[in-house]
């Protein structure tokens, strides 16, 4: 059975930050991630988790000037100082919250920029960051995202995150799936799940086209997350959505997913 994390970053977020930790819990999620835990004192962030046993499951490297627009630096070659900076902020963070997978965002292609140029960047970053994480047992996972939602943004298909995991030649890099991007850009989930699985490490859910919770679009989520334990993914899948009214109300989806298994 997959276990079901919140991200507190989309989540509950009719409340303040630091008390989602708890509506969380409450709501019988046994883990959560976010996207950035970096405005936060790592000791209160740690002191949420411990008192009620979460585990932190995920959070991002830096990705630049969030607030400009920037969604990460990883593919940016004249960022690969400032790459190598955030790979050690992030580790301090992640070694407080006890957290084992740290993602990385590859960034919108500027205009004009060579593509082949972003590629070998945003490899030799990977190589890097997955060689300096593994030194600590923290593995980097990579996320490709759709075109829709973030314009430019390079890395938008498994395919060609694939071909990127291929090259920087790491077992200490795997792929983030999330559902929602991969069902916007290329559709085909339940094969396109077993056909990769091995080279999966997490898993986020969304229901599209609104990018609500499961059971408000398109996707067959009960039927999806049967499939996962057919295929034999015991990994994280995290709650990435924006609750189409308030968290609380839509959690039938989760209620339901536990009773099936139950």
């Amino acid at each position: 059975m997959p276990k079901f994390a919140a991200n507190l970053s989309m989540l509950f977020t009719e409340i303040d930050f630091l008390d989602r930790f708890d509506a969380a819990a409450d709501a019988g999620f046994a883990g959560v991630e976010f996207l950035f835990p970096y405005a936060h004192d790592m000791g209160e962030l740690q002191e949420r988790l411990q008192r009620r046993g979460l585990t932190q499951v995920l959070h991002n490297l830096p990705p630049g000037d969030w607030g400009a627009g920037e969604r990460g630096i990883a593919a940016l070659p004249e960022r690969v100082e400032e790459f190598r900076d955030s790979v050690e902020t992030a580790l301090r963070f992640a070694s407080v919250l006890g957290c084992r997978q740290l993602n990385c965002l590859a960034g919108i292609a500027p205009e004009g920029a060579d593509p082949q140029e972003l590629r070998d960047t945003l490899v030799k970053n990977l190589r890097y960051a997955a060689t300096r994480l593994e030194e600590v047992g923290i593995r980097l996972l990579v996320e490709p995202i759709n075109t829709r939602d973030i314009p430019g943004f390079f890395l938008s298909t498994s395919a060609q995150a694939l071909e990127i995991l291929d090259s920087v030649g790491s077992s200490n890099l795997a792929l983030q799936y999330d559902i929602y991007h991969m069902q916007v850009m290329e559709g085909d989930i339940a094969h396109r799940l077993q056909e990769i699985l091995p080279r999966i490490a997490h898993i986020q859910i969304a229901d599209p086209p609104g990018r609500h919770e499961p059971g408000t679009g398109e996707l067959n989520y009960p039927f999806l997350f049967d499939h996962l334990d057919r295929i034999g993914y015991d990994g994280w899948v995290s709650a990435e959505y924006r609750p189409k009214t308030t968290t609380r109300e839509g959690l039938g989806w989760l209620a339901e997913a536990v009773a099936r298994r139950s």
